[in-house]
């Protein structure tokens, strides 16, 4: 049986134009068993639905909080929401 979650992370400070999608992407790939997407907001947040296993989740949140070199996480809210079928 699968404990499957999906959150909703929106991660604020200096987070565009430093290749935060490229290291999320890249953390997705080596934490393994999550899927999902990552966009850049008007308003200069970051915005990443992904969904997997717990242990997968908790990695990925570790990793937007501190963010690749060059930006500078000021904040990361998260919202859980349904996984896909």
């Amino acid at each position: 049986m699968s404990d499957r979650r999906a959150y909703r992370f929106w991660v604020t400070g200096r987070v565009q134009g430093v290749g935060f999608r490229w290291f999320v992407r890249q953390a997705v790939r080596e934490v393994g068993g999550l899927a999902g997407r990552v966009r850049n907001l008007p308003d200069g947040r970051v915005e990443v639905e992904v969904e997997g296993e717990p242990e997968g989740l908790e990695a990925l949140r570790g990793r937007l909080r501190q963010g690749p070199p060059g930006a500078r996480v000021t904040g990361l809210t998260e919202q859980e929401i349904s996984p896909v079928p």
